[in-house]
């Protein structure tokens, strides 16, 4: 198993300072799900939140949007956050700076049309970059790797780059739930933004650590915020 480290490295906190890991809460947890919308996955998520009045933050993948934009629009009647998570969930470490921001720019523009919002008018300067208020400007890189040039370019054209605390973990197979929830509680505290996945892939997992999750912060009086906190 490759090395897996379920807190956000504190030197990469410090290197880039501008990209967000905590947020300055102490009364709130900030989850996440990244890899949607997700039939029968998605919906058990908001469902799950509903019970408990939990706010979330869904990282959206552009094509997954696309195919299901009736679960894409509930995230957001429900009054959750929506991020871009690319459109194609690409490897930024293996991809040219171009492909990628032209990749994260097609998924901003697919969110704006699913979800029937004006688009933005937008101009460019001198140097190149975007003056434009982007209707989802939230941006995790799948697998959180994104090369600095392209953090960069995400940055001037408006994207505020949002990595994690800590890693629950669940999408990894040799991973038990148990491994995973101990993942979470032992490393999350208040202010942590915490990464789930809403996919089949880390379903088994979620299923049975999410219920538990909200309820163990629950008991200890935390919020569940959206990271609209951070806008």
């Amino acid at each position: 198993m490759k090395l897996f480290r379920p807190k956000y490295p504190y030197l990469l906190r410090l290197l880039y300072l501008e990209r967000v890991s905590t947020v300055n809460n102490s009364h709130a947890i900030y989850l996440s799900f990244d890899d949607g919308p997700i039939p029968e996955i998605t919906p058990w998520v908001l469902d799950l939140l509903k019970k408990y009045d939990a706010r979330a933050t869904f990282f959206c993948i552009g094509d997954n949007v696309q195919k299901h934009p009736d679960i894409f629009r509930r995230i957001i009647n429900e009054g959750h956050a929506l991020g871009n998570h690319t459109f194609n969930h690409l490897k930024g470490w293996k991809t040219s700076k171009s492909e990628y921001i032209g990749n994260i720019r097609k998924s901003e523009e697919v969110m704006v049309s699913e979800a029937n919002l004006e688009k933005n008018k937008q101009n460019e300067n001198s140097s190149g970059s975007k003056n434009q208020k982007l209707k989802f400007p939230l941006f995790r890189p799948p697998y959180g790797k994104i090369k600095n040039s392209q953090a960069k370019l995400a940055r001037q054209h408006g994207f505020k780059i949002v990595m994690w605390d800590v890693l629950s973990g669940d999408y990894n197979k040799k991973f038990s739930a148990e491994e995973c929830y101990k993942n979470v509680t032992k490393n999350a505290k208040a202010g942590s933004t915490i990464v789930f996945h809403d996919s089949w892939k880390a379903f088994p997992n979620l299923r049975e650590i999410l219920p538990e999750i909200l309820e163990y912060y629950k008991k200890k009086e935390y919020d569940f915020r959206s990271l609209k906190d951070v806008l």
